[in-house]
């Protein structure tokens, strides 16, 4: 607040110029509220008010106008900004008001009692209170009465005509900021709420007209242009529910986030978002212990290999909130790194011990180095080649990057002494289809090979620390680098067309802060060779979250934005698969968002000799990786068609 005012002087001196203005004025109608009061006991004759009255009001006035004035400074009413007056500033003028009778009848009483003077008549005293109450108060709401009718003169007849979804206090306040901002030009003509108890009342001036089901019909009475979803609190189904029934009215929508906090003060017309496709979800955002996360992630030094990356960059974010002894962030791309730094570098300041720094998983001598010079505690290993088209022309890429990368971190964290080792993995490995999922899926099989070899050392003898490894396997993530979300709104806003790659394409879908945060509270459940598997809900069609999206912009798609199927893409199948026929699947005790597939049994030693053969193949750019490939994950099937 400080450093505001210092940057800002300007803007300091006109909040003084109000204040003063303010306390002149307050001074000016306590004075006119006595000799008011005054005149009134009199008949309003001047000449029939007894001398020793004026001579007491001219003592007195001046003393209760500076009281109240300290008695409204005390309470901060002269802070406020009065064109967005509400019931918060009128409790606090109360409350000075009652402070203030209490004083001067308490000071009126004593003085009585001591000088046996008779004073001012008690109903000149209640006169006198109740106008300086009135006139003070009046003055404060014509702010904002003033600024209504210069807003309300600005609206022009073209403007926008909105419709409030939620009749709550996130809705009240999203129409006093439409009504009292000179900067919108829109109208707010109705509200929906499914209480029955409000239909039919107002909120601010505003009828409450129906429930959820009249949305189409009052979209149409009332010539609605845009309407704004202000339930943040809304549960999952409801939320879906009634967005795609303002889907099919033509308007545009638009959403205020689910963070929304009432205890900010208010909503502002920044605040209010487009809607995004996991408001299309019909489903709650997953909890998490953050307790049980914070439980052995604090103190610690941790590393996150892909640092920079989307899911990278995300478990930094949640890392640093827990307070880990120093954060490793480790990334080949700069670029990346950079910015992930220099975001907690803001946020946090000296109070994050953090390192970034530069490296492949790829490089064997780069990976020892760091890990003997660190000693990290717990790694997650984000680092990965994962959009699956590329990743089909350059096959040998992903087996070098993905599965030598894994290898080698796996075996620098039993080197090292590394508590906890977590691979990100997807639910592209099972049964892929393309060459990223396979390769994911060799992964998820040398983390349960270095678990089993972890142990046996352990028990051995030759190592003191024994290091747990587990994967966490999940679907797509909503606002990742080229995620489908990214695409279809720079689509939407260059006037399409929107492009899905075959009509009956379904996915799984979560947050990157969900996938995140159930990636960090998995490594907390580990005890050794697990594939942990986030609950992602139901799967949706890609074509009706294309569609929505477009309806919710307030465009009709196929008319104003086409929507075109391009055919699916190399490597990529029509539905995605959370585990394998060979894996069973059983609850965590402590979160039903996550769950543990079973270990399919597998000869570790037959495992290296096809590890030793895929990594010369790999190096060699041989054009037979993925007939290699499929002799280790036997639910591969390089020739097979994408759609089977």
């Amino acid at each position: 607040m400080t450093d505001n005012i210092k940057t800002k002087p300007g803007k300091s001196k006109h909040w003084f110029y109000r204040a003063v203005v303010l306390a002149v004025l307050d001074f000016v109608f306590m004075a006119l509220s006595f000799f008011g009061a005054l005149l009134i006991r009199y008949d309003l004759k001047f000449t029939k008010i007894e001398e020793q009255y004026i001579k007491q009001a001219l003592i007195i006035v001046p003393i209760c106008a500076v009281l109240i004035i300290i008695l409204m400074g005390i309470f901060k009413m002269y802070n406020s900004i009065w064109r967005f007056v509400s019931f918060s500033e009128f409790e606090r003028i109360v409350k000075a008001w009652v402070c203030f009778t209490i004083i001067v009848f308490v000071a009126e009483l004593i003085d009585e009692m001591v000088t046996h003077v008779r004073r001012l008549p008690i109903s000149v005293w209640l006169m006198a209170i109740i106008f300086g109450f009135v006139t003070t108060t009046a003055l404060r709401f014509s702010f904002r009465f003033l600024n209504y009718i210069r807003k309300d003169s600005s609206v022009t007849k073209d403007c926008s005509h909105i419709m409030i979804i939620g009749a709550g206090a996130c809705g009240k306040d999203v129409i006093h900021e439409i009504v009292m901002s000179r900067h919108v030009n829109a109208k707010v003509c109705c509200a929906i709420d499914d209480n029955p108890v409000k239909i039919g009342r107002e909120i601010d001036g505003i009828p409450i007209v129906g429930s959820r089901v009249d949305i189409p019909n009052a979209v149409e009475d009332y010539g609605i242009d845009e309407i704004i979803f202000a339930i943040p609190d809304a549960k999952g189904a409801d939320r879906k529910e009634i967005l795609d029934i303002c889907s099919s009215t033509g308007c545009k929508v638009r959403i205020i986030p689910g963070i929304y906090q009432m205890i900010d003060g208010s909503v502002t017309v920044n605040s209010i978002r487009n809607v995004e496709i996991i408001d299309l979800l019909g489903r709650d955002p997953v909890k998490a212990n953050v307790e049980r996360i914070r439980e052995y992630i604090t103190d610690k030094t941790v590393m996150v290999t892909g640092g920079g990356g989307s899911i990278g960059s995300e478990l930094c974010r949640q890392i640093a909130m827990a307070k880990p002894k120093l954060l490793i962030i480790f990334d080949i791309y700069e670029n990346n790194a950079f910015w992930i730094e220099r975001e907690l570098r803001s946020k946090y300041g000296d109070s994050l011990n953090m390192i970034a720094l530069i490296g492949s998983v790829r490089n064997t001598n780069r990976v020892n180095s760091v890990l003997d010079k660190y000693r990290p505690d717990i790694i997650f290993h984000a680092a990965a080649h994962k959009h699956v088209p590329l990743m089909e022309g350059s096959p040998n890429e992903a087996i070098k990057n993905n599965v030598g990368g894994t290898y080698k971190m796996a075996q620098a964290a039993v080197k090292y002494g590394v508590k906890r080792f977590v691979l990100i993995s997807t639910d592209k490995a099972v049964n892929p289809t393309n060459i990223m999922g396979a390769s994911k899926r060799i992964c998820e099989m040398v983390i349960q090979m270095m678990d089993r070899k972890a142990q046996a050392l352990y028990d051995s003898g030759e190592i003191k620390v024994r290091t747990t490894f587990s994967a966490v396997r999940f679907g797509n993530v909503l606002g990742s680098n080229g995620s489908v979300l990214k695409i279809f709104e720079k689509q939407i806003a260059n006037g399409g067309p929107v492009t899905v790659t075959d009509k009956n394409i379904i996915r799984y879908f979560m947050t990157i802060p969900e996938a995140v945060v159930l990636v960090m509270e998995s490594g907390a459940y580990a005890k050794g060779g697990e594939i942990f598997v986030l609950n992602m809900g139901e799967p949706v069609k890609i074509d009706d979250v294309a569609r929505k999206m477009i309806k919710l912009s307030g465009l009709t798609p196929d008319v104003d934005i086409k929507v075109v199927y391009t055919g699916l893409r190399p490597g990529e199948k029509l539905y995605e698969e959370r585990l394998m026929d060979e894996e069973g699947l059983r609850e965590t005790d402590e979160n039903k968002d996550i769950s543990i597939a079973q270990p399919i049994p597998m000869d570790d030693d037959e495992f290296l000799k096809q590890l030793d053969e895929l990594d010369r193949a790999a190096k060699s750019e041989s054009d037979e990786i993925k007939q290699i490939v499929a002799k280790v994950v036997k639910t591969y099937k390089p020739s097979m068609e994408a759609n089977k």
